[in-house]
């Protein structure tokens, strides 16, 4: 398997996006952006970002293509393209077959939407077999509060997102979940993830507020 996770560092951004920005929305330079993407697109035939938001859309790449397109999952069983997923806080889930890969943006919408499982059915219609999901740094259990009636939205569809603060307020472990949503489809799963809001080598958008954006990639 041909991925990875990139964090802040390394980059040319300054300020609040210091210094590996790879989103173009944040309100970053963007010709900084567009150099720090290019410091990172290490693939022969590219790397294709998206536009996300939110949504349950997936996007078969077979080539690279500009602007990015709006979508919350890429797929392609194109062999040297690279798929990415921008996150601050969110889950970047990478699957992995011998057939095709995919990059999914899964932030609670996201989960509540089953756009993960969306792009394994489109990758399983490509022919994909022996899928891996590869969950990457996202804010944890005990990091993502919230108020009670999304307490409730979530864990009533997904039990397994219950969880609390160090403080005993309400808060979501969204990893937990998709983890569950994963291996009840019979994927392996290999867990990847550290908290964005606890590690100073991440951007977290609940932590900061105005922040960059770090990526899964994978490359088929």
């Amino acid at each position: 398997m041909n991925y990875r996770f990139t964090n802040r560092t390394g980059g040319v951004s300054t300020g609040a996006f210091a210094s590996l920005n790879l989103g173009t929305h944040v309100g970053d330079n963007l010709e900084d952006v567009m150099r720090n993407r290019s410091l990172v697109a290490d693939s022969k035939d590219g790397l294709q970002f998206m536009n996300q938001v939110h949504g349950d859309r997936v996007v078969i790449i077979e080539e690279v293509v500009d602007p990015d397109p709006t979508a919350d999952a890429l797929v392609t069983g194109i062999a040297g393209i690279s798929l990415a997923v921008q996150v601050a806080d969110c889950i970047p889930l990478l699957l992995s077959s011998p057939e095709a890969v995919a990059a999914v943006h899964v932030g609670r919408k996201g989960l509540m939407n089953e756009v993960a499982l969306r792009a394994i059915d489109v990758m399983l219609e490509m022919g994909a077999s022996e899928i891996t999901a590869i969950i990457g740094p996202s804010i944890c259990g005990a990091c993502y509060e919230v108020s009670q009636d999304v307490y409730d939205e979530v864990v009533s569809q997904h039990p397994h997102a219950q969880s609390r603060t160090k403080q005993g307020t309400l808060a979501l472990d969204l990893p937990k979940a998709l983890i569950s949503q994963l291996s009840a489809h019979s994927l392996d799963v290999i867990n990847e993830s550290v908290c964005t809001f606890e590690n100073s080598d991440l951007f977290s958008y609940r932590r900061d507020g105005a922040t960059g954006r770090q990526a899964g990639i994978i490359t088929l």
